[in-house]
């Protein structure tokens, strides 16, 4: 066995070092939820296979990992800084790479580095205003060929200093700059109905919700909302208290409620909501004036302070979530039922 390891340590053993590198990444490939005992084997092994291994080894290496979501953080920046030809496919597709390594890697790797970085489908704000204070983004972005301009990425105090720009001209520039970039990541703005990751109501969920709301059978209604919020049911029953109708309104907006149905709703629970303001019921104006993503950070928070508090409680729902649902149609059922025997 240790004439086996020496003979890898050899010069003329360079083809069974790229044998040894393909078959760790491979091996390394295979696990679906590796432990953190195999995260640490696979980096402290990856970087000297790497270093042992031909280009061509390492190319393969490389374009296998970058389909990985398990590389190591400190793996994925050492395939980040390495030579543009290697790193490239890593840098535009692996999502093992966070925002501070791709600001890290961008900043220390040039202008080649960062072309590969912009070639991803999602580029969080952080790195995109990371990347307007780059000079070299502004040969990467423009319509010049990179040589034309050396001295925008050139930064050294022996050079002489390019002439001035008037002020107006370089913010414009620079502002024109930005707008570019962030083109770039315009992918990232929810659209109003992108939900993706948000606590969303199911078709069956609001159709229970709007029909326990119109018969007023609050038991009902509040046991569907903690079976949705994963709650207590003491926090639906609580919301449901708030006779101003604001928390069951900012709670059915943070679940990307229809505006119709919600409105509804809530007028029929909270009477006085479907009075005029004007020119327009006070259920609407108190609907428009909510913020979606505020009512979701309220009711978060809502969330995490009665699984404090109910922790016991929530368990039980969480055991009890796949049980069907009793509503007053089953219990006349059940009624009837025993009366018949």
């Amino acid at each position: 066995m240790t004439s086996e390891f020496r003979e890898l340590e050899r010069p003329q053993a360079m083809r069974k070092k790229d044998v040894v590198l393909l078959a760790t990444v491979t091996s390394f490939e295979g696990l679906s939820h590796p432990s953190k005992s195999e995260l640490r084997q696979f980096a402290e092994l990856f970087a000297p296979l790497y270093t042992a291994s031909s280009d061509e080894a390492r190319r393969q290496a490389v374009a296998a990992l970058s389909q990985s979501p398990n590389v190591p953080a400190a793996v994925a920046y050492f395939i980040g800084c390495q030579p543009i030809a290697i790193a490239a496919p890593f840098l535009a597709v692996s999502k093992c790479l966070s925002d501070e390594a791709l600001v890290a890697i961008a900043r220390t790797q040039g202008i080649d580095h960062v072309r590969a970085i912009v070639r991803r489908e999602a580029l969080s704000p952080t790195v995109i205003d990371a990347l307007v204070g780059l000079r070299h983004d502004r040969v990467l972005l423009s319509n010049a060929p990179a040589a034309e301009e050396p001295v925008e990425i050139v930064v050294s105090s022996e050079l002489p200093a390019p002439p001035a720009e008037p002020m107006d001209g370089r913010a414009a520039r620079e502002e024109d700059l930005r707008n570019r970039i962030k083109l770039l990541a315009a992918h990232l703005d929810r659209a109003p109905s992108d939900r993706v990751g948000l606590r969303t109501l199911t078709p069956t969920q609001e159709a229970l919700l709007v029909r326990f709301a119109r018969n007023r059978e609050a038991g009902f209604l509040a046991r569907v909302l903690s079976d949705i919020l994963v709650t207590s049911v003491w926090l639906a029953e609580r919301v449901m208290l708030d006779l101003s109708g604001q928390q069951m309104a900012m709670l059915l907006k943070s679940l990307g409620m229809r505006a119709e149905d919600g409105c509804y709703m809530l007028t029929r629970l909270y009477g006085h909501l479907a009075e005029m303001d004007g020119d327009k019921p006070k259920v609407e104006r108190l609907w428009d004036a909510l913020d979606e993503d505020e009512c979701g950070r309220r009711v978060e928070a809502w969330r995490k302070a009665d699984r404090y508090t109910h922790g016991n409680d929530i368990g039980d729902i969480e055991q009890a979530a796949d049980r069907p649902l009793r509503t007053s149609a089953t219990v006349r059922r059940n009624v009837v039922g025993s009366r018949s025997r």
